[in-house]
């Protein structure tokens, strides 16, 4: 009798290993799934927390002066600005920009004009793209599908062709250029030579 009981309780207890076994893989596997869900989430708060910022300020009909102890040298005019605050601070101008450079005498010298800009604020420098003219009081234009304004060293530069065209109708083209802020120095690296026109713009 003894060992009836002892064998139907080993039988009973059978199915509760097989119970066992399946349960414990399947709690495994949810709280593998918990986990890794519990990751992911945690994986993108922490991006949410940590990721870069870009602030973006908007401004229209701009009117922007550039001075040196008290004295304008330079004065800008756009129809719209956006102004990003990221790892490089920097305005950039979409819809055309208009600059006016002065003398000492506080005296127009140079005019810019270009369909976009770039002002990088830490740097100084202003890349201006997609038909740049610039033209001093004597009539004298540089044109550039591309072109850089350095502040501090109130240069003009590019690594790209360029054209020099002077009030008696010369142009001198070339890639790569420098030039002063004022036209006093001109200086390009690949000069490819020099065109005469007549008074009705045609060559000679």
């Amino acid at each position: 009798m003894n060992k009836i009981i002892h064998q139907q309780n080993l039988r009973s207890n059978q199915p509760c290993t097989r119970h066992l076994e399946i349960f414990f893989p399947c709690l495994a596997l949810s709280f593998l799934l918990v986990l890794l869900t519990s990751c992911e989430n945690d994986i993108n708060q922490i991006n949410a927390w940590t990721g870069k910022k870009v602030m973006v300020e908007t401004g229209k009909t701009i009117e922007s002066y550039l001075s040196e102890q008290g004295v304008v040298k330079a004065k800008l005019t756009a129809p719209l600005m956006y102004r990003y605050e990221a790892d490089t601070v920097y305005a950039e101008f979409p819809k055309s920009l208009h600059v006016d450079f002065y003398n000492d005498s506080s005296q127009i010298e140079t005019r810019l004009d270009s369909k976009h800009g770039k002002y990088f604020e830490t740097l100084n420098k202003v890349y201006l793209w997609d038909s740049v003219v610039v033209i001093n009081v004597k009539g004298d234009t540089l044109k550039s599908n591309d072109l850089w304004w350095d502040q501090n060293r109130k240069l003009f530069y590019t690594e790209n062709y360029a054209e020099y065209r002077t009030r008696d109708k010369q142009i001198f083209p070339g890639r790569g250029l420098e030039a002063s802020q004022d036209f006093k120095s001109i200086v390009f690296k690949q000069p490819i030579g020099t065109v005469e026109v007549s008074d009705k713009n045609f060559t000679k």
